[in-house]
């Protein structure tokens, strides 16, 4: 059996990465979002929890003593070095978790044909050599802002702007119309995906 098409999902904050990763899901691709295991690290790991309260403080933690992520978020967004810093802690982690996330699915006695992994920061980092398809996810700025749980303008500044994603990338699809049209396109993506694997 062929090992599964790892596909990478990208693209701007409020674009509708989540949303994408969701519809390859419906579809029967298997999936892990980048997010989701930051999440799992900063809940679960205590390696991460001690390295962010020496950083960051205790004022960090909850009532319960656990990392609250807005917290951080207020701390870590405006500062460029915090950030890069944290960045350096988590990322090496998220991408061990992926990669071996894939590995198990690749050595089951039947493989999903594509695995897609949300990554926000792909291009930044010079994740995409370790995919062999990328698909961006764009939207025009306002209706980002419109979706975003956070302000975009500390988080946008250093990303690779969206028409050199978009020229990167094997697929691209601008987010602006309804959760059909972006479940029609995924389905696309993923029927030419399975053709090659």
């Amino acid at each position: 059996m062929a090992r599964p098409v790892a596909v990478a999902v990208t693209g701007g904050i409020g674009a509708g990465k989540s949303e994408a990763l969701k519809a390859f899901g419906r579809h029967g691709a298997a999936t892990i979002s980048s997010d989701e295991i930051v999440h799992e690290l900063l809940r679960d790991d205590p390696e991460v929890k001690r390295a962010l309260v020496e950083r960051l403080g205790d004022g960090i933690l909850d009532e319960a003593g656990q990392i609250d992520r807005s917290a951080v978020a207020r701390l870590v967004f405006p500062d460029r070095e915090r950030l890069l810093w944290l960045e350096s802690l988590l990322h090496p982690l998220v991408v061990a978790r992926y990669l071996g996330w894939r590995e198990r699915l690749a050595a089951l006695p039947k493989p999903p044909s594509v695995t897609v992994t949300e990554v926000p920061l792909l291009y930044e980092v010079g994740g995409e050599t370790r995919f062999d398809k990328v698909v961006v996810v764009t939207a025009p700025e306002d209706l980002r802002r419109d979706r975003a749980r956070v302000a975009l303008d500390d988080r946008s500044a250093r990303l690779v702007p969206d028409d050199e994603k978009v020229e990167r990338a094997d697929f691209a699809y601008v987010n602006d119309g309804s959760l059909k049209e972006l479940d029609a396109f995924v389905l696309k993506v993923l029927r030419e995906l399975r053709g090659r694997a």
